[in-house]
C-alpha cells in the first residue's frame, strides 16, 4: 500500500448524513483512503493537527461568473482566475462551476481556449456551465455532453427586446427555450433557466422611471420593476416547458417567497425540479441601506421573503445555496440604481455566512449546511468524486473554527471586485485552512502561492450515467458498490 500524502488529525469529521466523529483522515494520492480512529498508527508525508475544528467536505459553488473587468463572458487572462478562486479558497470553496457565454460556437476553440486559461490559474478544481444562445450551439448540445463533460445548459429567459445586448447576447423566444430544453432532456443534462418574464419587467420599468428618473427609490425601486410575480411567472412557465419533454430543472438564484411557491407547485406537480437560493436573499432585503452597492438581478426582497427562504433552507424545500458570484469592480456600482451594473462578490463569505447566520443563529443542523453547500451541488451537477467526505472521493476538505468570531473587511477580500455587502458584519465560524485534492491551497489566513495553477478542470456525468458511475469514473461492480467503514478502512 502507498504511503499515505496526508493525514488530517484529530478532526471532528463531518460525514454523510450529518454525524460529527472525531476521526483521522487519510489523504493518498488526492483521494480520501482511509477514515480512522485517532492515533491509529499511519505514516504520513505530511500531517495536519486539525483538533479543535471542524472538518468538513470542501465547498462546491455552482453559481457564478467569471470574467475580466466589466465583462462577465469569461476569463481572458489566468490573473482572473487566480483572484477569484483565491477569493474561493479563503472561503472553503474547493469545486466552482462558472457560467461560460458566448455567441460564437463553444467547439471552434473556444471552450478549449477558456479552459486552458481558467486552468493557468485556478487553485481549486472547476467545471463550465454553457449558456445556450445560437442555434448552433444548441445543435451541439450532445457534443458538449459527450466532449467536455458539460452536463448544464443555462438560457436567460429575459433575453429578448434587446436586453441581451447588455450581456452581447441575442434574442431568444420560447420557442428556442422548447427546443434546448428537449435537446439537454435526450442527452441527459440539465437546464438552468434565468427565470424572468421580461415584457412585464420592462412594462413596469418604464413607469417606474418616468416616476422617478434619478432612481431615488433605491433597492425598494429596482424590486417594484422586476417583482416576485416577474420572477415566479417565468419559473412556472420554464416548468411546463420541461415537464412536456420530460426534461430537468435546476432554478437558479430563487429570491423569494412567491417564486419559491411556483417551483414547490411544479416540483409537486411532478417536474424534476431543483431550487438554488443565494446568500444574499437570505441576509439582504430592499431596506439595506447602501442603495446601488445592492443592485442585483433578481432583485433583494423583503424581510419577509428572507425569513421564507430560511425556513426552506432549514426544511429542505430549497436544494443548494450558491453565490451568483460577480467580480465587477466596485466602482461599476457607483451609479443610479437605474444604471449601476448587478451583481457582487460572494465566494469569500458563502460559508462563514452559513455557519453564522444559519447553523449559529438560526439552529440549523451543520449536516444540513453540507447538504447546501456541498453534497446537492455535487449531486445535482455530476460531480460524483465532489461533495462528501467518503473513501475514494476526492481529498477536498475546509477546515473550520466554528466558534471564532471575525469580522469582514470588504475591502480587504481577495477578490478583485474590491468589496462585500456583509463589510462591518460580525460573523462566528471561521475557514483556517482550504484542502483541495490532498493540497492545502489557503492556510492561516494566508494563499499557498504554489496553488495557482494545481486546479483542474472537472468533467461531469449526465443523468443517465452518473447513477452508474462510482468515484473513481469507471462502472460500479456489487463490491465497489458497498460503502466502506471507519474500521474496515484501517486495515
Amino acid at each position: 500500500m502507498p504511503q499515505a500524502s496526508m493525514l488530517i488529525a484529530n478532526g471532528d469529521v463531518l460525514l454523510p448524513g450529518g454525524p460529527l466523529q472525531k476521526l483521522d483522515v487519510v489523504v493518498t494520492d488526492g483521494r480520501i483512503s482511509g477514515l480512522l480512529a485517532p492515533e491509529t498508527n499511519r505514516a504520513a508525508m505530511e500531517v495536519v493537527d486539525a483538533s479543535g475544528l471542524l472538518v468538513m467536505p470542501g465547498v462546491v459553488d455552482v453559481h457564478l461568473h467569471l470574467g475580466h473587468g466589466a465583462d462577465i463572458s469569461r476569463p481572458r487572462v489566468k490573473e482572473d482566475a487566480a483572484s477569484e478562486t483565491g477569493a474561493a479558497a479563503a472561503g472553503g470553496v474547493t469545486t466552482m462551476i462558472p457560467y461560460f457565454f458566448a455567441t460564437e460556437p463553444f467547439e471552434n476553440g473556444l471552450f478549449d481556449e477558456v479552459r486552458k486559461i481558467t486552468e493557468a490559474g485556478a487553485r481549486i478544481d472547476f467545471g463550465y456551465h454553457l449558456v445556450i444562445s445560437t442555434e448552433e450551439q444548441l445543435a451541439a448540445v450532445p457534443y458538449y455532453l459527450e466532449t467536455y463533460g458539460v452536463s448544464s445548459f443555462k438560457i436567460f429567459m429575459n433575453n429578448r427586446y434587446g436586453e441581451g445586448a447588455r450581456l452581447g447576447l441575442p434574442d431568444i423566444d420560447d420557442g428556442f427555450m422548447y427546443r434546448l430544453c428537449e435537446t439537454v432532456a435526450q442527452a441527459g443534462g440539465v437546464v438552468c433557466p434565468h427565470p424572468e418574464n421580461i415584457e412585464i419587467a420592462l412594462a413596469l420599468r418604464k413607469r417606474l422611471a418616468e416616476a422617478d428618473p434619478e432612481g431615488r427609490g433605491g433597492l425598494e425601486l429596482w424590486n417594484a420593476s422586476r417583482p416576485p410575480l416577474v420572477e415566479a411567472d417565468a419559473i412556472q412557465r420554464a416548468a411546463l416547458i420541461s415537464r412536456a419533454v420530460g426534461g430537468q430543472l435546476y432554478i437558479v438564484h430563487t429570491s423569494s417567497a412567491e417564486a419559491l411557491d411556483a417551483a414547490i407547485r411544479m416540483r409537486d406537480g411532478g417536474v424534476d425540479i431543483s431550487i438554488e437560493t443565494c446568500p444574499h436573499y437570505l441576509t439582504h432585503s430592499f431596506s439595506w441601506n447602501r442603495g446601488s452597492m445592492g443592485k442585483v438581478n433578481p432583485p433583494l426582497r423583503a424581510p419577509s421573503d428572507c425569513e421564507a427562504l430560511w425556513m426552506a433552507v432549514a426544511d429542505g424545500r430549497v436544494d443548494t445555496v450558491a453565490t451568483d458570484h460577480v467580480h465587477r469592480h466596485r466602482s461599476a456600482k457607483e451609479a443610479s440604481i437605474w444604471q449601476a451594473s448587478p451583481g457582487f462578490p460572494g465566494m469569500q463569505t458563502l460559508l462563514p455566512v452559513m455557519l453564522s447566520e444559519g447553523h449559529h443563529r438560526r439552529g440549523i443542523p451543520l449536516g444540513r449546511i453540507a447538504d447546501l453547500l456541498c453534497a446537492n451541488p455535487a449531486k445535482h451537477m455530476g460531480l460524483v468524486r465532489k461533495g462528501s467526505i467518503e473513501i475514494g472521493k476526492d481529498a477536498d476538505f475546509a477546515l473550520v473554527d466554528l466558534g471564532a468570531e471575525w469580522q469582514v473587511h470588504g475591502a480587504d477580500g481577495l477578490s478583485d471586485a474590491g468589496y462585500s455587502i456583509y463589510d462591518g458584519w460580525h460573523l462566528k465560524g471561521k475557514v483556517l485552512r482550504t484542502i483541495v485534492r490532498g493540497r492545502t491551497v489557503f492556510a492561516n489566513g494566508t494563499l499557498i502561492p504554489e496553488a495557482v495553477g494545481a486546479g483542474q478542470y472537472v468533467t461531469r456525468k449526465s443523468r443517465f450515467s452518473a447513477s452508474k458511475w462510482d468515484v473513481d469514473g469507471g462502472p460500479k461492480s456489487s463490491t465497489e458498490n458497498d460503502v466502506q467503514s471507519a474500521e474496515t478502512s484501517s486495515r
